[in-house]
């Protein structure tokens, strides 16, 4: 599949490819498709997670995380039928696919999909010279805008204050996202699960650590 799009301009990218293709090879009884066409067929996808550092955070709706590390994406797989074994009935909510999110998301969702998006401690790439590889820019921003449905809210959390800061800036330089005020933000069941509900959250709260965080909700703009 291939998009084109914009430098951040607000543009979204065109899709030239059905989507879902990729989902439709893997084995269903551990992918989403298992849920999907045996106990709901006209639900969809509505939450992702990027980068599933081990699998600490699980979701009641349907969720999918994406990870490019092949280890941890075992682990969380493992994890995850484990859970469904235990629990007859119950988890087939969740998987978990080793991508690269950066390059192939498009491939997995619609246009306004997505109703939540997780970045949950991304790699720095502290060198300037690998900021480009940071999972939150201007132009990947425009990717995620597109297979968000306005409305959607996009959760980011690091322990990396420089990295916060990049993320929060990429996102308010945006037009197609828009910050979510403090109360709202504290009101927030999900919120309050992003500092405690990860196994990398709950490593930063051990060694004292602090966390950064930003959270912009999916605006519309008239020329889309």
């Amino acid at each position: 599949m291939t998009t084109s799009g914009t430098s951040g301009g607000g543009k979204l990218p065109r899709q030239t490819q059905p989507t879902l293709a990729v989902v439709g090879s893997f084995d269903l009884s551990q992918s989403l498709l298992y849920f999907l066409t045996t106990r709901a067929m006209t639900r969809t996808t509505t939450h992702s997670a990027i980068g599933v550092h081990f699998g600490g955070s699980l979701s009641s709706d349907i969720m999918i995380g994406m990870e490019p590390r092949d280890k941890v994406t075992e682990y969380v797989k493992e994890r995850i039928l484990a859970l469904r074994a235990a629990n007859p009935g119950q988890y087939d909510n969740i998987s978990v696919v080793r991508t690269n999110s950066m390059k192939y998301i498009p491939n997995y969702f619609r246009k306004a999909q997505l109703t939540k998006m997780f970045f949950l401690f991304p790699d720095p790439h502290f060198k300037e010279k690998n900021h480009r590889r940071r999972v939150i820019s201007m132009q990947l921003l425009d990717e995620y805008a597109y297979v968000m449905k306005v409305g959607g809210i996009i959760y980011t959390i690091t322990d990396v204050e420089e990295l916060g800061e990049w993320m929060r800036s990429c996102l308010e330089k945006h037009p197609l996202f828009e910050t979510v005020i403090e109360e709202e933000i504290k009101a927030d069941p999900v919120f309050k699960l992003l500092s405690t509900a990860t196994e990398e959250s709950q490593k930063v709260a051990r060694n004292g650590g602090q966390t950064f965080h930003a959270i912009f909700r999916r605006i519309s703009l008239q020329e889309e």
